[in-house]
């Protein structure tokens, strides 16, 4: 009786160590163990994206565009046929913060499964060159957390949307924080612009971190 209860007081210790190891390492840096099923899908990720980006090379409809000089007009056109080629939980782009260290491949939709893999881009909202508000979401602390330092991005910032067509400069214009509700920060507003959202604060839902940046830069794909 007596070894067996040394026994359970170990695996008691054990397991408690390893919870408060866990908390720590999450409070510190990220979940760990979303961490490692983010990592996997992420990889999976970037193998879509690629296949994504060949067939989209491949469209016919895209090959039969003629040269233009109106960069704008083309990059609406080249948006709209990828629009039609995505489906919600694959890899459609890359995301980068160089100023706090994004980068990732961004997932078509915004459901848990999406998420689990990366920032997700709600399909509601426009694809970037279509002219209006790219909304694009992301985790804090659990599944390698893309958006956990997103309140240090600053006025004057980039963020970049690389997309299998070209890729997409946005300077940061604004930062807010709204209450989980308010949905009009993805509404249109006449102009191009990408807007992150991401709970707040850490290891909260009671309020919504928001980013926006309006379009800077255009440089399509040739």
């Amino acid at each position: 009786m007596k070894r067996c209860m040394r026994i359970l007081s170990v695996a008691l210790i054990t397991a408690g160590i390893v919870i408060l190891a866990d908390a720590g390492i999450t409070l510190a840096w990220k979940e760990p163990l979303s961490a490692v099923y983010g990592h996997f899908k992420q990889s999976a990720a970037q193998d879509q994206l690629d296949d994504q980006a060949k067939q989209f090379l491949a469209n016919p409809k895209v090959k039969k565009l003629g040269p233009t000089k109106d960069e704008v007009r083309r990059a609406d056109q080249l948006a709209s046929i990828y629009a039609k080629q995505i489906t919600d939980g694959q890899g459609i782009g890359k995301i980068k913060v160089p100023s706090i260290g994004i980068d990732f491949v961004l997932i078509q939709g915004t459901e848990t499964a999406d998420l689990q893999k990366g920032p997700g881009h709600y399909p509601t909202s426009a694809l970037p060159g279509q002219g209006k508000t790219v909304a694009i979401a992301g985790h804090r602390t659990t599944y390698l957390a893309p958006f956990r330092n997103i309140a240090d991005i600053k006025t004057g910032d980039e963020i970049e949307l690389d997309m299998p067509y070209g890729k997409f400069t946005y300077e940061v214009t604004k930062t807010d924080i709204v209450d989980p509700s308010d949905v009009s920060v993805v509404d249109e507003a006449g102009v191009e612009r990408v807007v992150l959202t991401a709970c707040h604060p850490l290891y909260s839902a009671a309020q919504r971190y928001v980013v926006t940046g309006e379009l800077k830069d255009i440089s399509l794909a040739h």
